[in-house]
């Protein structure tokens, strides 16, 4: 696991720390507990689950629906599909310098971009979108994950169930203890003997024994100084061949959050913002649906006391003539068809404000005949821009460090040239910068269509000064956008030119061509003047 083997071994017990930082950790764990509850109860289940736990069952899908709507697009947003999430680039400094030189710059972003997509076939090899799925789910309906990024590639999730953290004033991570529980036959042979595990594990290999029991392996992760620390332990005992660092910006251990919330060591779920409205949707669906079972059932009424015999009723066939009242029979009804009504009523309209908060379909389209696909784009893009304040955490605490960390594993391992420290740095462009692109694009439509509009605008106007305001006023950097009146007027006097030599050598070419037409035609008749006659 560790990349870079050290000597010291760290003070203190990672059992101990994860202890104690449990304790802080459990009041998020149960709120994310309740959110799962109500949206997707096998994400996070709750204390002391195991194979055998029954889980709840909600008796509505919205919550569900949202989550899985919600971390698909984040996931095309932070990941999108053969398309680089970021670019590399170079120093203005170095920038500076490579312009000076004939070439060397295009040949540059050329090799820049062969690294772009040799990282995005990483990405794409390594399926590290499924796991950013599972991760995205535990971020929305939790608020925390921890991804590893092993050196065989891939990348793991662990919810908030199994690791703990520990962030200082300013929010950087200090600590991170991880805790799985592990069969002692996975672990390598001088690591049983270690711990005392070596006997038994043989035993259960040649079916003699008892199969041994599991082991809690604790990892520590720390910072000390511009670098991570890192060990594993189990039972006390530290394990010499875990001892290793990595460096600060490239560790494979990445804790993220979904809303960051100053002084507080975990982050907050996006369903924790709503679950006041989905456990709502929760009870009325629930009464709905008990009291229309309620309703749906038949029972007849029959008068103890009159002549219709409920046996003959009862197996009598169809079209029978029996003796009876008809005022002996009735029928058992509920009478709550209002109450009902007002039910349905106020959870549709929680689940309409749910699925705009979800960005469900449904949410898009509004009820009616007449929905403009113009109307449906722009609401669509108001829900996506809706995003910029959770795109902005998960592409400094998520898509920057996994491009660092793969970017570093692929040098180790041969796949990339090891690029200059300090020179070249990864931007990210996806997420939080394609919003701001489309919206840049939505501006730069708009002032089209008004420039449309002012091209038809009777002369008294000032067309130039309109545009400009307009523009202006849409915060577009005009320069190079709208031709001045120098350019316009030296097209117009270009144009004139050719078209005043276009109109002097037309005559001249037709006049020319006349008189070549009139000395051949004279060159032929006189040719056949003067041959002999067969």
């Amino acid at each position: 696991m560790a990349e870079s083997p050290k000597e010291k071994e760290p003070a203190g017990s990672a059992a101990a720390l994860y202890n104690k930082l449990s304790g802080d950790r459990n009041i998020f764990l149960l709120r994310a507990i309740e959110c799962s509850k109500y949206t997707i109860p096998t994400l996070i289940p709750p204390f002391g689950h195991n194979k055998g736990t029954k889980y709840y069952t909600p008796y509505q899908s919205v919550g569900a629906r949202g989550v899985n709507n919600l971390a698909s697009k984040l996931l095309m947003a932070l990941l999108p599909v053969n398309s680089p999430f970021f670019r590399l680039q170079i120093d203005d400094y170095t920038l500076e310098e490579l312009t000076q030189q004939e070439g060397m710059r295009a040949k540059v972003e050329e090799g820049l971009n062969k690294i772009e997509r040799a990282v995005q076939g990483e990405v794409e090899a390594s399926a590290i979108r499924v796991a950013a799925f599972e991760a995205l789910k535990y971020l929305i309906v939790s608020g925390n994950a921890l991804l590893y990024l092993p050196k065989e590639g891939g990348m793991r999730v662990f919810n908030l169930h199994r690791y703990v953290v520990q962030r200082d004033a300013m929010g950087n991570v200090t600590d991170i203890v991880v805790e799985e529980e592990v069969s002692p036959s996975t672990l390598p042979d001088e690591v049983q003997l270690l711990l005392g595990f070596k006997e038994s594990v043989e035993a259960e290999a040649k079916g003699s024994g008892e199969r041994a029991k599991s082991v809690k392996l604790y990892t520590h992760i720390y910072r000390e100084g511009k670098v991570w620390e890192v060990y594993q332990e189990a039972k006390g005992i530290i394990i010499p061949d875990s001892l290793g660092s990595y460096p600060l910006d490239k560790s494979p251990w990445i804790p993220l959050r979904f809303v960051r919330i100053d002084g507080e060591d975990y982050g907050r779920g996006y369903v924790e913002e709503y679950i006041g409205d989905i456990k709502s949707l929760e009870g009325l669906s629930q009464a709905i649906v008990e009291g229309s079972a309620a309703a749906a059932k038949l029972l007849f009424l029959v008068n103890p006391n009159g002549t219709t015999s409920p046996e003959e009723l009862s197996e009598a066939d169809n079209g029978a003539f029996i003796p009876g009242t008809e005022q002996d029979v009735s029928v058992l009804q509920l009478q709550k068809f209002n109450d009902f009504r007002v039910a349905l009523e106020t959870s549709q309209r929680i689940e309409e404000r749910l699925a705009f908060a979800f960005m469900l379909n449904s949410a898009i389209q509004r009820s009616g005949e007449r929905v403009t696909a113009e109307e449906i784009r722009y609401m669509a893009n108001e829900l996506e821009a809706a995003l910029g304040g959770i795109y902005s955490i998960l592409s400094q605490e998520f898509q920057l460090p996994l491009v660092n960390r793969l970017m570093f594993a692929m040098e180790r391992a041969k796949k990339l040239p090891a690029l200059p420290k300090g020179t070249v740095k990864p931007v990210i462009v996806a997420g939080m910068e394609a919003i701001g692109r489309g919206n840049d694009f939505s501006k730069l439509t708009q002032f089209l269509g008004f420039a449309v509009q002012v091209a038809q605008m009777p002369p008294e106007i000032d067309k130039s000064d309109a545009l400009t305001r307009g523009g202006t006023a849409l915060g577009i950097d005009m320069k190079g956008l709208v031709k001045s009146e120098e350019q316009l007027q030296a097209e117009q006097q270009q144009a004139m030119m050719m078209q005043l030599t276009q109109q002097g050598i037309g005559p001249a070419i037709n006049a020319g061509g006349q008189l070549m037409k009139q000395g051949m035609e004279n060159g032929t008749s006189q040719s056949g003047e003067q041959a002999p006659a067969e």
